[in-house]
């Protein structure tokens, strides 16, 4: 009976002790994460205008916000596909931009994007919404050189960078 009790006490105070280690570290992880985001954002909020334009035009998970002196950026998550909005600081809608697969691209975007590659591979694809128009940008890349391509609203590619390695 007395090998039972030591068992069971010492069973519980390493249960005891297991739960308070755990609360310790969950203490300490909110702590971090909460004096983190206030070091990236030098110790301001997102103001509430922000954040209600943002709730009432997506529908998002996984919200990361990072301020910056002229504007908001939000990273989030929609339809598992990642996503970056930009907020001005008065909580009006910039931006939206996402990466996409070269499948995504606007069928005469795809083609054209196609006839101008020769020996380079799509190193870079984005898509970048505001209010007004899409504008698509895609980086084709060689052991050599980088070309980055710009097409507004589905219109022909304009160079948009030229970039030598």
């Amino acid at each position: 009976m007395i090998f039972l009790r030591q068992i069971l006490r010492t069973t519980f105070t390493k249960h005891t002790k297991n739960k308070t280690m755990k609360k310790i570290t969950i203490i300490l992880a909110l702590v971090l994460t909460v004096s983190t985001t206030f070091a990236f954002t030098g110790g301001e909020t997102v103001n509430s205008q922000v954040l209600n334009a943002f709730n009432t035009e997506f529908h998002a998970s996984d919200a990361t916000w990072a301020i910056t002196k002229d504007f908001y950026k939000v990273s989030f998550t929609m339809n598992a596909q990642q996503f970056v909005a930009y907020y001005n600081k008065s909580g009006e809608f910039m931006a939206v931009v996402r990466n996409i697969c070269s499948v995504q691209l606007p069928t005469n975007l795809k083609r054209n994007v196609k006839k101008l590659m020769n020996n380079s591979w799509i190193a870079d694809l984005f898509e970048i919404t505001n209010l007004d128009e899409t504008s698509w940008y895609v980086t084709l890349e060689t052991a050599d050189s980088k070309l980055v391509l710009k097409s507004d609203n589905g219109g022909k590619w304009t160079v948009f960078q030229r970039i030598e390695k």
